[in-house]
């Protein structure tokens, strides 16, 4: 059994006010993380309705077995750009909904194993599917000192990026990088110190981190494909809903719902966590949520 979650879902009422899960609907979380949003929304869909909850890590998956055990629930082990795949396997053509929450689970930042956390003595591997060969270590300790900075520039839009790839290969002559905590000490000294607060109010290492989880999880290109493939199997009148974290994502998403014919924009501005959301649950501060519905 893993671990018990302590992922806070963010956004859920706005989340359930938009799905509008009712009895008989069917509903797809390409995101299932603690399982929070897959949990309130299948309870409110009886027993015609159901959930298709996936996700690329398979330890949500274990959890969910025995957490959401007696609600309408369907899960799979997969990416969510494999959503169509999934639907395909179930015989369901078009859904009334579908949420992709792209944010970075508590859970895994809890996981030492997983090395999401700067303070992490565990390897540095930043990846969700443990199926993936390739590591944020195979990342930082091979690619050309031009090629990392440019990635962390693209990926985490870090203004200090060459310094940083920089100092990165020249550390890495002489001891490859291992772990979590060690790369995020070596982004660290590349900034100066911010007086009377420390390094500021995020931590040095949190673009560099962004950008290598990025590009080992293909992210970007795998929310591309889903902008594209999603409203397809949407009814008419189903929405597609959208949490955001950072301007990469929130970018595309916004646009896709402005260009794409097949959709119609419902929320002109991105929908924020309250001041009561954020004071419970700060992970909420930065999460933007668009929704569209399909013609």
């Amino acid at each position: 059994m893993a671990a018990p979650t302590v992922h806070v879902p963010v956004l859920p009422a706005e989340v359930l006010h938009w799905l509008d899960p009712q009895p008989g609907k069917i509903l797809v979380d390409g995101t299932l993380g603690g399982g929070g949003h897959t949990r309130m929304m299948a309870e409110k869909l009886g027993e015609s309705g159901f959930v298709v909850s996936v996700d690329r890590d398979v330890i949500p998956l274990q959890r969910a077995e025995e957490t959401l055990a007696g609600l309408p629930v369907k899960i799979a082990h997969a990416n969510f750009v494999e959503i169509p795949k999934i639907l395909d396997s179930l015989e369901i053509d078009k859904v009334d909904g579908i949420l992709l929450d792209l944010g970075l689970s508590s859970d895994q930042l809890a996981d030492d194993d997983r090395g999401f956390s700067f303070e992490s003595d565990g390897p540095l591997d930043l990846r969700f599917d443990m199926r993936d060969k390739k590591t944020a270590a195979d990342l930082v300790n091979h690619l050309k000192e031009k090629d990392l900075a440019d990635l962390i520039y693209q990926n985490g839009e870090e203004r200090l990026s060459r310094r940083i790839a920089k100092k990165i290969c020249h550390v890495r002559k002489e001891t490859p990088f291992e772990t979590s905590k060690q790369l995020a000490d070596v982004v660290a000294s590349c900034y100066p110190p911010v007086a009377g607060s420390g390094r500021g109010r995020i931590h040095p290492a949190t673009r560099t981190f962004q950008a290598l989880r990025i590009a080992v999880n293909r992210e970007l290109s795998s929310l591309e494909t889903a902008l594209e493939t999603l409203p397809d199997r949407l009814k008419p009148g189903g929405r597609l809903a959208i949490i955001s974290f950072h301007s990469l994502e929130d970018r595309p998403v916004k646009q896709a719902f402005l260009d794409d014919p097949r959709l119609n924009r419902l929320t002109k501005k991105p929908v924020t966590a309250s001041d009561e959301e954020i004071a419970q649950n700060p992970r909420s501060r930065t999460a933007k949520l668009r929704v569209a519905e399909r013609v």
